[in-house]
């Protein structure tokens, strides 16, 4: 019975990501795409969904697996943080570029959300359609 415990408060936190490679490709390929300095934030309609869905992809040229982990631990923050921003039925994919750790090292947690932030806001003003 503890394994069944385990696993049913597990399935929360995977709830609303994109964990597939076939849904990453999906929104990369297909979906519209706004992007900064550090973030591109890829997105389109969900194919039968109705909650948003979020993937993280910190490609090695951002660093090495400890960066990597990190950078995602707080993109992960970062959008919980702007939840409210998330359209329902739209996956989205944030992608980190090279530099991201260090900038989000030297300016600190609560400029990474407002760049979070900024992209959520701009890709609700243009939909994603179909």
């Amino acid at each position: 019975m503890t394994g069944d415990r385990a696993s049913a408060q597990a399935a929360p936190a995977k709830r609303g990501r994109l964990t597939r490679a076939a849904e990453f490709d999906a929104v990369t390929q297909l979906g519209r795409s706004v992007g900064g300095r550090y973030l591109t934030l890829r997105y389109r309609a969900a194919e039968g969904g109705d909650a948003a869905r979020v993937g993280y992809a910190v490609p090695r040229k951002v660093g090495g697996a400890v960066d990597r982990n990190l950078v995602k631990r707080r993109l992960r923050e970062a959008v919980a943080r702007n939840e409210g921003l998330l359209l329902p039925a739209v996956d989205y994919v944030l992608i980190a570029r090279p530099g991201l750790a260090a900038a989000a090292d030297a300016q600190g947690f609560e400029w990474l959300a407002g760049q979070v932030e900024e992209l959520l806001r701009a890709a609700a003003e243009r939909p994603a359609g179909s």
